[in-house]
Protein backbone atom coordinates (compact mmCIF):
# COMPACT_ATOMS: atom_id res chain seq x y z
CA UNK A 1 0.00 0.00 0.00
CA UNK A 2 0.74 3.24 -0.48
CA UNK A 3 2.10 5.30 2.30
CA UNK A 4 0.40 8.75 3.06
CA UNK A 5 2.11 11.70 4.12
CA UNK A 6 -0.16 14.27 3.70
CA UNK A 7 -0.18 17.71 5.83
CA UNK A 8 -0.57 17.51 9.34
CA UNK A 9 -4.40 18.90 10.14
CA UNK A 10 -3.29 19.61 13.61
CA UNK A 11 -1.03 22.40 11.92
CA UNK A 12 -3.23 23.50 9.64
CA UNK A 13 -5.73 24.01 13.10
CA UNK A 14 -3.03 25.95 14.86
CA UNK A 15 -2.79 28.02 11.88
CA UNK A 16 -6.19 28.77 11.53
CA UNK A 17 -7.02 29.21 15.30
CA UNK A 18 -6.44 32.62 15.05
CA UNK A 19 -8.80 33.49 12.68
CA UNK A 20 -10.98 35.71 15.38
CA UNK A 21 -8.51 37.67 16.95
CA UNK A 22 -9.07 41.29 17.91
CA UNK A 23 -7.17 43.63 17.88
CA UNK A 24 -9.00 46.93 16.61
CA UNK A 25 -7.88 50.64 17.46
CA UNK A 26 -11.06 52.96 17.63
CA UNK A 27 -12.36 54.33 14.06
CA UNK A 28 -11.83 57.85 14.15
CA UNK A 29 -14.88 59.89 15.40
CA UNK A 30 -17.12 61.70 12.99
CA UNK A 31 -15.83 65.15 14.32
CA UNK A 32 -12.26 64.05 13.81
CA UNK A 33 -12.79 63.09 10.39
CA UNK A 34 -14.12 66.69 9.33
CA UNK A 35 -10.80 67.97 10.88
CA UNK A 36 -8.79 65.18 8.58
CA UNK A 37 -8.26 64.74 4.72
CA UNK A 38 -10.95 61.73 5.36
CA UNK A 39 -13.99 62.34 3.66
CA UNK A 40 -16.97 60.84 4.93
CA UNK A 41 -20.87 61.11 3.63
CA UNK A 42 -23.08 63.08 5.69
CA UNK A 43 -25.60 60.41 5.52
CA UNK A 44 -22.63 58.19 6.72
CA UNK A 45 -21.85 60.16 9.51
CA UNK A 46 -25.29 60.32 10.69
CA UNK A 47 -25.81 56.70 10.62
CA UNK A 48 -22.55 55.48 11.77
CA UNK A 49 -22.14 57.80 14.85
CA UNK A 50 -24.45 55.49 17.15
CA UNK A 51 -22.16 52.25 16.46
CA UNK A 52 -18.99 54.19 15.97
CA UNK A 53 -19.79 55.47 19.97
CA UNK A 54 -20.74 51.66 20.75
CA UNK A 55 -17.76 49.93 19.62
CA UNK A 56 -14.70 52.19 20.74
CA UNK A 57 -16.58 52.10 24.31
CA UNK A 58 -17.17 48.57 24.14
CA UNK A 59 -13.61 47.57 23.03
CA UNK A 60 -12.19 50.33 25.38
CA UNK A 61 -13.60 48.44 28.26
CA UNK A 62 -11.43 45.17 27.25
CA UNK A 63 -9.06 44.31 29.93
CA UNK A 64 -5.60 44.65 28.32
CA UNK A 65 -4.74 41.09 27.17
CA UNK A 66 -7.79 39.66 27.72
CA UNK A 67 -8.92 36.86 25.33
CA UNK A 68 -12.12 35.52 24.04
CA UNK A 69 -13.76 34.83 26.89
CA UNK A 70 -14.15 39.14 27.65
CA UNK A 71 -16.21 38.85 24.28
CA UNK A 72 -19.49 38.21 25.35
CA UNK A 73 -19.90 41.20 27.63
CA UNK A 74 -18.29 43.19 24.69
CA UNK A 75 -20.93 42.28 22.54
CA UNK A 76 -23.74 42.53 25.41
CA UNK A 77 -22.82 46.28 25.48
CA UNK A 78 -22.80 47.45 22.52
CA UNK A 79 -25.90 45.35 21.52
CA UNK A 80 -27.87 47.29 23.84
CA UNK A 81 -26.61 50.68 23.06
CA UNK A 82 -27.41 49.44 19.62
CA UNK A 83 -30.80 49.07 20.54
CA UNK A 84 -30.74 45.14 21.41
CA UNK A 85 -29.14 43.83 17.88
CA UNK A 86 -25.93 45.12 17.27
CA UNK A 87 -25.74 43.52 14.15
CA UNK A 88 -29.32 44.31 12.50
CA UNK A 89 -27.93 47.94 13.32
CA UNK A 90 -24.58 47.62 11.86
CA UNK A 91 -26.19 45.81 8.38
CA UNK A 92 -28.94 48.62 8.75
CA UNK A 93 -26.06 51.24 8.59
CA UNK A 94 -24.15 49.78 5.26
CA UNK A 95 -26.08 51.26 2.73
CA UNK A 96 -24.88 54.43 3.83
CA UNK A 97 -21.03 53.78 3.16
CA UNK A 98 -20.87 55.25 -0.52
CA UNK A 99 -17.02 56.49 0.18
CA UNK A 100 -13.93 55.15 0.27
CA UNK A 101 -13.54 56.29 3.74
CA UNK A 102 -17.48 55.21 4.63
CA UNK A 103 -16.60 51.83 3.49
CA UNK A 104 -13.21 51.76 5.50
CA UNK A 105 -14.99 52.54 8.94
CA UNK A 106 -18.15 50.60 8.01
CA UNK A 107 -15.66 47.69 7.17
CA UNK A 108 -13.69 47.86 10.88
CA UNK A 109 -16.97 48.26 12.84
CA UNK A 110 -18.63 45.19 11.18
CA UNK A 111 -15.15 43.35 11.55
CA UNK A 112 -14.81 44.15 15.47
CA UNK A 113 -18.18 43.08 15.99
CA UNK A 114 -18.03 39.47 14.14
CA UNK A 115 -15.35 38.99 16.52
CA UNK A 116 -16.89 39.70 19.43
CA UNK A 117 -20.33 38.13 18.66
CA UNK A 118 -17.91 35.37 17.05
CA UNK A 119 -19.49 35.35 13.76
CA UNK A 120 -17.27 34.35 11.28
CA UNK A 121 -19.22 35.22 8.20
CA UNK A 122 -20.46 38.71 9.51
CA UNK A 123 -16.42 39.14 10.46
CA UNK A 124 -15.57 38.57 6.81
CA UNK A 125 -17.93 40.85 5.42
CA UNK A 126 -16.34 43.96 7.36
CA UNK A 127 -12.74 42.55 6.06
CA UNK A 128 -13.63 43.04 2.95
CA UNK A 129 -15.31 46.03 2.83
CA UNK A 130 -12.08 47.55 4.03
CA UNK A 131 -10.24 45.61 1.13
CA UNK A 132 -12.88 46.96 -1.22
CA UNK A 133 -12.31 50.72 0.28
CA UNK A 134 -8.84 50.75 -1.07
CA UNK A 135 -8.22 52.64 1.94
CA UNK A 136 -6.36 49.68 4.38
CA UNK A 137 -2.86 51.21 5.15
CA UNK A 138 -0.12 49.94 2.74
CA UNK A 139 1.75 48.25 5.60
CA UNK A 140 -1.38 46.93 6.90
CA UNK A 141 -2.88 45.44 3.42
CA UNK A 142 -0.79 42.45 3.40
CA UNK A 143 -2.14 40.73 7.11
CA UNK A 144 -5.63 42.12 5.68
CA UNK A 145 -5.27 39.79 3.08
CA UNK A 146 -4.37 37.11 5.04
CA UNK A 147 -7.06 37.71 7.54
CA UNK A 148 -9.62 37.21 4.65
CA UNK A 149 -8.07 34.36 3.25
CA UNK A 150 -7.80 32.40 6.82
CA UNK A 151 -11.79 33.74 7.60
CA UNK A 152 -12.81 32.24 3.81
CA UNK A 153 -10.77 28.86 4.11
CA UNK A 154 -13.00 28.91 7.63
CA UNK A 155 -16.41 29.24 5.62
CA UNK A 156 -14.46 26.70 3.25
CA UNK A 157 -15.20 28.91 0.46
CA UNK A 158 -11.94 28.41 -0.72
CA UNK A 159 -11.23 29.58 -3.95
CA UNK A 160 -11.53 33.22 -2.38
CA UNK A 161 -9.21 32.11 0.34
CA UNK A 162 -6.72 31.00 -1.87
CA UNK A 163 -7.34 34.48 -4.24
CA UNK A 164 -6.48 36.11 -0.62
CA UNK A 165 -4.10 33.91 0.71
CA UNK A 166 -1.78 34.38 -2.75
CA UNK A 167 -2.34 38.51 -2.23
CA UNK A 168 -0.98 38.17 0.93
CA UNK A 169 2.15 35.70 0.10
CA UNK A 170 3.00 37.69 -3.20
CA UNK A 171 3.04 41.12 -1.15
CA UNK A 172 5.75 39.64 1.11
CA UNK A 173 3.81 38.72 4.10
CA UNK A 174 4.66 35.82 6.69
CA UNK A 175 1.80 35.08 9.35
CA UNK A 176 3.60 34.22 12.56
CA UNK A 177 2.76 30.86 12.73
CA UNK A 178 4.84 30.00 9.43
CA UNK A 179 1.56 28.47 7.98
CA UNK A 180 0.95 30.71 4.77
CA UNK A 181 2.11 28.08 2.29
CA UNK A 182 0.16 25.36 4.25
CA UNK A 183 -2.94 27.10 3.95
CA UNK A 184 -2.26 28.29 0.64
CA UNK A 185 -1.88 24.51 -0.67
CA UNK A 186 -4.58 23.60 1.06
CA UNK A 187 -6.98 26.18 -0.19
CA UNK A 188 -5.61 25.21 -3.66
CA UNK A 189 -6.35 21.48 -2.86
CA UNK A 190 -9.48 21.62 -1.21
CA UNK A 191 -10.33 24.46 -4.12
CA UNK A 192 -10.31 21.70 -6.79
CA UNK A 193 -7.07 22.85 -7.71
CA UNK A 194 -4.79 20.43 -7.02
CA UNK A 195 -2.49 21.51 -9.84
CA UNK A 196 -1.95 24.93 -8.27
CA UNK A 197 -0.81 23.19 -5.22
CA UNK A 198 1.86 21.23 -6.69
CA UNK A 199 3.01 23.99 -8.98
CA UNK A 200 3.60 25.77 -5.67
CA UNK A 201 5.52 23.12 -3.73
CA UNK A 202 7.73 22.48 -6.89
CA UNK A 203 8.54 26.37 -7.45
CA UNK A 204 9.54 26.34 -3.56
CA UNK A 205 11.84 23.48 -3.85
CA UNK A 206 13.54 24.70 -6.93
CA UNK A 207 14.05 28.30 -5.54
CA UNK A 208 15.15 26.97 -2.11
CA UNK A 209 17.36 24.24 -4.03
CA UNK A 210 19.08 27.45 -6.50
CA UNK A 211 19.59 29.23 -3.51
CA UNK A 212 21.46 26.42 -1.89
CA UNK A 213 18.84 26.41 1.09
CA UNK A 214 17.03 23.29 2.32
CA UNK A 215 12.78 23.20 0.65
CA UNK A 216 10.67 23.06 3.57
CA UNK A 217 9.91 19.30 4.01
CA UNK A 218 5.86 19.75 3.47
CA UNK A 219 6.87 21.11 0.22
CA UNK A 220 8.95 18.10 -0.87
CA UNK A 221 6.41 16.08 0.42
CA UNK A 222 3.54 17.52 -1.68
CA UNK A 223 5.57 16.89 -4.92
CA UNK A 224 6.68 13.74 -3.97
CA UNK A 225 3.36 12.87 -3.39
CA UNK A 226 2.31 14.57 -6.97
CA UNK A 227 5.01 12.49 -8.68
CA UNK A 228 4.42 9.31 -6.83
CA UNK A 229 0.40 9.22 -7.59
CA UNK A 230 1.44 10.43 -11.48
CA UNK A 231 3.67 7.07 -11.14
CA UNK A 232 7.12 9.00 -12.21
CA UNK A 233 9.65 6.46 -11.15
CA UNK A 234 12.89 9.44 -12.00
CA UNK A 235 10.79 12.49 -10.81
CA UNK A 236 9.62 10.38 -7.45
CA UNK A 237 13.53 9.53 -6.59
CA UNK A 238 14.51 12.81 -7.08
CA UNK A 239 12.15 14.23 -4.64
CA UNK A 240 12.61 10.53 -2.58
CA UNK A 241 16.21 12.12 -2.33
CA UNK A 242 15.71 14.94 -1.45
CA UNK A 243 13.64 14.63 1.28
CA UNK A 244 15.77 11.81 2.68
CA UNK A 245 18.65 14.06 2.78
CA UNK A 246 16.93 16.90 3.79
CA UNK A 247 15.53 15.61 6.47
CA UNK A 248 17.36 12.38 7.25
CA UNK A 249 14.85 10.82 10.05
CA UNK A 250 13.51 7.00 10.35
CA UNK A 251 10.13 7.77 8.91
CA UNK A 252 11.49 9.72 5.72
CA UNK A 253 13.76 6.81 4.64
CA UNK A 254 11.52 4.36 4.87
CA UNK A 255 8.80 6.53 2.63
CA UNK A 256 11.42 7.52 0.30
CA UNK A 257 12.77 3.58 0.01
CA UNK A 258 9.47 2.42 -0.41
CA UNK A 259 7.59 4.99 -2.78
CA UNK A 260 11.08 3.64 -4.91
CA UNK A 261 10.95 0.10 -4.69
CA UNK A 262 6.80 0.35 -4.73
CA UNK A 263 7.49 2.42 -8.19
CA UNK A 264 10.54 0.38 -9.75
CA UNK A 265 9.22 -2.62 -9.06
CA UNK A 266 12.61 -4.21 -9.19
CA UNK A 267 14.55 -7.47 -9.80
CA UNK A 268 15.43 -9.25 -6.45
CA UNK A 269 19.00 -8.38 -6.40
CA UNK A 270 18.50 -5.04 -7.24
CA UNK A 271 15.64 -4.12 -4.60
CA UNK A 272 18.00 -6.14 -2.09
CA UNK A 273 20.31 -2.84 -2.55
CA UNK A 274 16.84 -0.95 -1.56
CA UNK A 275 16.49 -2.87 1.58
CA UNK A 276 20.15 -2.68 3.17
CA UNK A 277 19.61 1.08 2.62
CA UNK A 278 16.41 0.99 4.44
CA UNK A 279 18.51 -1.35 6.66
CA UNK A 280 21.20 0.85 7.33
CA UNK A 281 19.06 4.20 7.77
CA UNK A 282 16.69 2.68 9.95
CA UNK A 283 13.67 2.80 7.85
CA UNK A 284 12.80 -1.04 8.63
CA UNK A 285 9.41 -0.36 10.52
CA UNK A 286 7.40 -3.50 9.77
CA UNK A 287 7.16 -7.35 9.19
CA UNK A 288 6.71 -6.89 6.05
CA UNK A 289 9.71 -4.49 5.57
CA UNK A 290 11.73 -7.47 7.11
CA UNK A 291 10.11 -10.58 5.23
CA UNK A 292 10.87 -8.48 1.89
CA UNK A 293 14.60 -8.14 2.91
CA UNK A 294 14.74 -12.14 3.57
CA UNK A 295 12.99 -13.07 0.44
CA UNK A 296 15.85 -10.55 -1.50
CA UNK A 297 18.93 -11.97 0.96
CA UNK A 298 18.86 -15.60 0.58
CA UNK A 299 19.66 -16.83 4.00
CA UNK A 300 21.31 -19.88 1.10
CA UNK A 301 23.80 -17.32 -0.59
CA UNK A 302 24.08 -14.78 1.81
CA UNK A 303 23.51 -16.36 5.29
CA UNK A 304 25.12 -13.91 7.73
CA UNK A 305 23.27 -10.91 5.93
CA UNK A 306 20.20 -13.00 6.27
CA UNK A 307 21.12 -13.55 10.21
CA UNK A 308 21.84 -9.84 11.06
CA UNK A 309 18.09 -8.61 9.43
CA UNK A 310 16.35 -11.67 11.33
CA UNK A 311 18.15 -10.87 14.67
CA UNK A 312 17.19 -7.09 14.19
CA UNK A 313 13.49 -8.18 13.45
CA UNK A 314 13.43 -10.63 16.89
CA UNK A 315 15.10 -8.00 18.91
CA UNK A 316 12.36 -5.37 17.79
CA UNK A 317 9.54 -7.71 18.40
CA UNK A 318 8.89 -7.84 14.70
CA UNK A 319 9.36 -11.34 14.06
CA UNK A 320 9.29 -13.96 16.01
CA UNK A 321 11.24 -17.40 16.85
CA UNK A 322 7.71 -19.42 15.81
CA UNK A 323 7.99 -17.50 12.20
CA UNK A 324 11.72 -17.66 11.71
CA UNK A 325 13.18 -20.08 13.97
CA UNK A 326 14.33 -22.93 11.39
CA UNK A 327 15.59 -20.48 8.40
CA UNK A 328 18.00 -18.95 11.68
CA UNK A 329 19.24 -21.84 12.88
CA UNK A 330 19.85 -23.03 9.15
CA UNK A 331 21.69 -19.43 8.50
CA UNK A 332 23.52 -19.64 11.33
CA UNK A 333 24.95 -22.52 11.03
CA UNK A 334 26.32 -21.97 7.54
CA UNK A 335 27.96 -18.40 8.65
CA UNK A 336 31.58 -19.77 9.78
CA UNK A 337 31.91 -22.08 6.97
CA UNK A 338 30.97 -19.28 4.42
CA UNK A 339 33.61 -16.77 6.01
CA UNK A 340 35.70 -19.26 6.39
CA UNK A 341 35.81 -19.33 2.11
CA UNK A 342 35.93 -15.31 1.96
CA UNK A 343 39.69 -15.56 1.78
CA UNK A 344 39.91 -17.71 -1.20
CA UNK A 345 37.03 -16.20 -2.85
CA UNK A 346 38.55 -12.72 -3.15
CA UNK A 347 41.77 -14.48 -4.43
CA UNK A 348 40.11 -16.18 -7.08
CA UNK A 349 38.50 -12.90 -7.90
CA UNK A 350 41.63 -11.19 -7.92
CA UNK A 351 43.73 -13.73 -10.37
CA UNK A 352 44.63 -12.36 -13.64
CA UNK A 353 41.78 -14.56 -15.06
CA UNK A 354 39.35 -13.97 -13.48
CA UNK A 355 35.86 -13.01 -15.56
CA UNK A 356 33.88 -9.70 -14.56
CA UNK A 357 31.00 -12.43 -13.09
CA UNK A 358 33.47 -14.08 -10.79
CA UNK A 359 34.74 -10.86 -9.84
CA UNK A 360 31.30 -9.55 -9.25
CA UNK A 361 29.73 -12.69 -7.04
CA UNK A 362 33.14 -12.02 -4.67
CA UNK A 363 32.07 -8.91 -4.37
CA UNK A 364 28.35 -9.47 -3.28
CA UNK A 365 29.26 -12.08 -0.87
CA UNK A 366 31.86 -9.72 0.58
CA UNK A 367 29.41 -6.91 0.87
CA UNK A 368 26.75 -8.89 2.80
CA UNK A 369 29.55 -9.33 5.08
CA UNK A 370 29.93 -5.49 5.12
CA UNK A 371 33.75 -6.09 3.94
CA UNK A 372 33.51 -2.46 1.83
CA UNK A 373 37.13 -1.84 1.59
CA UNK A 374 37.56 -4.96 -0.32
CA UNK A 375 34.56 -4.65 -2.18
CA UNK A 376 35.67 -1.04 -3.28
CA UNK A 377 38.81 -3.00 -5.09
CA UNK A 378 37.16 -5.98 -6.31
CA UNK A 379 34.56 -3.62 -8.43
CA UNK A 380 36.77 -1.33 -9.42
CA UNK A 381 38.77 -4.13 -10.98
CA UNK A 382 35.49 -5.69 -12.31
CA UNK A 383 34.67 -2.40 -14.07
CA UNK A 384 37.65 -2.82 -16.29
CA UNK A 385 36.45 -6.32 -17.45
CA UNK A 386 34.92 -6.68 -20.86
CA UNK A 387 30.99 -8.10 -20.51
CA UNK A 388 30.37 -6.32 -17.15
CA UNK A 389 27.16 -5.28 -16.06
CA UNK A 390 28.79 -1.81 -15.15
CA UNK A 391 25.32 -0.18 -14.08
CA UNK A 392 25.28 -2.74 -10.95
CA UNK A 393 29.12 -2.58 -10.34
CA UNK A 394 28.54 1.21 -10.38
CA UNK A 395 25.95 0.98 -7.92
CA UNK A 396 27.41 -1.56 -5.55
CA UNK A 397 30.83 0.12 -5.61
CA UNK A 398 29.19 3.42 -4.64
CA UNK A 399 27.24 1.77 -2.09
CA UNK A 400 30.43 0.41 -0.76
CA UNK A 401 31.93 3.57 -0.55
CA UNK A 402 29.16 5.81 0.95
CA UNK A 403 29.23 3.22 3.97
CA UNK A 404 33.29 4.20 4.11
CA UNK A 405 31.98 7.89 4.22
CA UNK A 406 33.61 8.62 0.72
CA UNK A 407 31.00 10.86 0.35
CA UNK A 408 32.77 12.71 -3.02
CA UNK A 409 33.46 9.61 -4.34
CA UNK A 410 30.18 7.32 -3.77
CA UNK A 411 28.30 10.27 -5.78
CA UNK A 412 30.56 10.30 -8.81
CA UNK A 413 30.15 6.82 -8.86
CA UNK A 414 26.18 6.50 -7.98
CA UNK A 415 26.17 9.35 -10.36
CA UNK A 416 27.40 6.79 -13.29
CA UNK A 417 24.43 4.17 -13.18
CA UNK A 418 22.03 5.22 -16.05
CA UNK A 419 19.14 2.49 -16.18
CA UNK A 420 16.67 1.70 -14.25
CA UNK A 421 18.32 1.44 -10.82
CA UNK A 422 19.78 5.03 -11.29
CA UNK A 423 16.42 5.48 -8.43
CA UNK A 424 17.85 3.21 -6.14
CA UNK A 425 21.29 5.26 -6.88
CA UNK A 426 19.76 8.37 -5.92
CA UNK A 427 18.98 7.58 -2.52
CA UNK A 428 22.59 6.27 -2.12
CA UNK A 429 23.32 9.44 -3.14
CA UNK A 430 21.26 11.05 -0.79
CA UNK A 431 22.55 8.82 1.89
CA UNK A 432 26.11 9.34 1.42
CA UNK A 433 24.96 13.24 1.80
CA UNK A 434 23.95 12.94 4.82
CA UNK A 435 27.22 10.88 6.27
CA UNK A 436 29.30 13.96 4.56
CA UNK A 437 27.41 16.44 6.81
CA UNK A 438 24.64 17.38 9.01
CA UNK A 439 21.17 17.63 7.51
CA UNK A 440 20.47 21.14 5.86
Amino acid sequence: MARKFLISRVALAVALGGGMAVAMAPVASAKEAKKSESKYSEAFIKAAGPIEKAINAATAAIPQGAGADAFPAAKASIDTALGGNGKAAIEAALPSATTPDDKMAMGQFARTYGVLSQDLAFKQKGVLLMIESGKVPAASLPATYFDAGVNAFNLKDYATAATYVKQAKDAGYQDPQNQLDLILSESYKRGGNPQAAMDMAKAEVDGAKAKGVAPSETSIRNVLQAAYTAKQLDASADYAAMLAQYYPRKDTWNISASIVRQLGSFEKSDNLDLMRLMFVTGGMKDKRDYYEYLENADPRAYPGEALKVMDQGLAKGLLTQAEIGADRTNAASRVAGDKASLAATERDAQKPGATAAQIMGAADVLLSYEQYAKVEALLQSALTKPGVDANKANLRLGMAQAMQGKVAEAQATLAKVTDKRSSIAKLWSAYAATKGKPAA
